[in-house]
């Protein structure tokens, strides 16, 4: 058996494994935490976190680095579940950046943080502004990546920003080390643009820059498809709850789609 391959099958069984009823114990504890937002534990039946981050191999010992947590949906799980025994890295926003919106979202952020202590005490945030400042963690330093409906903001920025995001979760991931990649699906008869408009990606496109980058696909799930989207509204995939960007037009329509069609995806790093 080759090297990666043999890196391959631990990554899928689950890097720095411990017994399963452990480990699905202290996800469930996270997750009906009084730690979390109500709003956001509202939209766990579209978002499916236990499935999705058991999917991704997810273990109480890792660390893991959380790329553009935004509101901290995942933050609030991923915290207290590693705060013991792991480590989580937030790559977040930069407040200093000269983008208004960047700054916003770093103080949020910090005060998110702040006003739970006991939860996120141990959390470590990193600057994250590409191109310019990429560096996650320590080159070969994690055991899993994560990032949730990011892809399609770095694709605005053209494929290069893709690429170079890709190659720094590569870089700072363990040989048999995961990345774990969600985002909105675009059909494949539909034409991307070259910036991702739509809020809306091929599957082709993040396994091609990610196979660029060094990655090899290591699973799909279909845990978050919607089959109800057809992906083709107004304002893009904003025009879908929670967002509802075309406010109360056609909003009963979209409540009944429901949150958008999203793909999947766990890479290893050979």
């Amino acid at each position: 058996m080759t090297q990666w391959i043999a890196a391959a099958v631990l990554a899928l069984a689950g890097l720095g494994a411990v017994q399963a009823g452990q480990s699905d114990a202290a996800l469930k504890a996270a997750l009906a935490g009084p730690q979390r937002t109500p709003a956001f534990v509202a939209r766990d039946a579209w978002r499916h976190p236990y499935e999705t981050l058991t999917f991704f191999g997810l273990q109480p010992a890792m660390t893991v680095v959380e790329i553009s947590p935004g509101g901290g949906w995942y933050t609030e799980i991923l915290a207290p579940y590693l705060r013991e025994r792991g480590r989580l890295i937030l790559a977040a926003d930069d407040p200093e950046s000269i983008d208004a919106y960047a700054r916003r979202g770093a103080e949020r952020l910090k005060s998110k943080l702040a006003g739970q202590s006991a939860v996120y005490d141990r959390v470590r945030v990193v600057v994250f502004a590409p191109p310019g400042q990429l560096q996650l963690a320590a080159p070969g330093s994690v055991d899993l990546v994560l990032t949730f409906r990011n892809v399609h903001n770095w694709a605005a920025g053209g494929d290069d920003r893709v690429r170079m995001v890709f190659k720094s979760a590569f870089d700072c991931l363990k040989p048999g080390g995961v990345f774990g990649v969600v985002d909105h699906r675009l059909p494949a008869d539909r034409v991307q643009d070259a910036t991702a408009s739509s809020g809306y990606l091929h599957v082709a496109y993040v396994l091609r820059l990610a196979a660029q980058a060094g990655f090899h696909l290591a699973g799909t799930s279909e845990v978050n498809a919607n089959p109800k989207d057809t992906a083709d509204h107004p304002g893009g995939v904003w025009a879908l709850p929670p967002s509802f960007g075309n406010k109360d037009k056609d909003r009963a329509r979209y409540e009944a789609i429901g949150e958008s069609d999203r793909f999947t995806l766990r890479f290893v790093k050979p």
